[in-house]
């Protein structure tokens, strides 16, 4: 990918009336939005709000019926998941993949974007740049203690960190991750919201999450979706005094 391209909007993602319909239900309907650089958005929204779909969209995984989505001004709208991962964009799902019966070393290494492809792979070499690089990611993440431990035998939550880890270690400019705090101690929590605003001061973050609490503290701004439309859109205080927001999602 060219690193020649030069991002006249200043956005880092434009979904432009975005619309995705299965057998007829529209999941995502009529969706503008944009993101900045280095913005951490968090989306919120009722079950069945288009929230993931949108996601699924963004990353390749499902092709809109209409509308188009633009990262770092490309039409990246009807590319395979591949090209828009090499393009720039990581995505986080609800449950943690991680390589279990490897280390989290060797899940930050296999990330790295030149361990990809069988002749990179065998001619990959295990550079002091490189093991400097894996050693900051994991002490990034909390994780340089378990540096050697297996993937398998990290709490819940610390598979959640190593998967945000393996992502940056991939480069991406803009991460899409899916309730990264579910399933986790409170104390993890807060750790993953510090993690989450150390990551947006360099790249732009798109998190979907329920926790009011959470969204509180790390978003920059919130999205709120309702019936796959835009609901609300603003600060986070904003949102939660919006009384659409709070007669479709809040008040429940």
């Amino acid at each position: 990918m060219s690193q020649t391209v030069t991002h006249t909007s200043g956005k880092v993602l434009v979904v432009e009336d975005l619309t995705v319909s299965f057998d007829g239900f529209k999941a995502v309907d009529s969706l503008s939005l944009s993101v900045d650089r280095n913005e951490l958005r968090v989306i919120i929204g009722p079950n069945g709000a288009g929230k993931t779909t949108l996601l699924d969209m963004i990353c390749g995984k499902t092709k809109p019926t209409s509308g188009r989505v633009m990262f770092n001004d490309m039409d990246i709208t009807r590319l395979t998941e591949h090209q828009i991962v090499r393009a720039g964009v990581g995505r986080k799902f609800q449950t943690p993949s991680v390589y279990e019966d490897l280390t989290v070393l060797e899940n930050l290494e296999i990330s790295l974007p030149r361990t990809h492809g069988v002749f990179q792979s065998l001619t990959f070499r295990r550079t002091p740049e490189v093991m400097d690089r894996i050693h900051a990611m994991a002490e990034k993440i909390y994780l340089i203690e378990a540096i050697h431990s297996r993937a398998g035998q990290l709490s819940h939550g610390q598979k959640q960190w190593l998967e945000i880890g393996m992502l940056l270690m991939q480069e991406s400019s803009l991460l899409l991750l899916d309730e990264p705090v579910a399933g986790m101690s409170p104390r993890e929590r807060e750790q993953t919201g510090d993690l989450l605003s150390l990551i947006a001061a360099g790249k732009s973050v798109i998190v979907i999450e329920h926790d009011m609490d959470f969204v509180k503290r790390i978003a920059h701004k919130v999205t709120v979706l309702h019936q796959g439309k835009l609901l609300s859109e603003g600060s986070a205080s904003e949102v939660q005094q919006d009384p659409r927001v709070i007669d479709v999602y809040l008040g429940h």
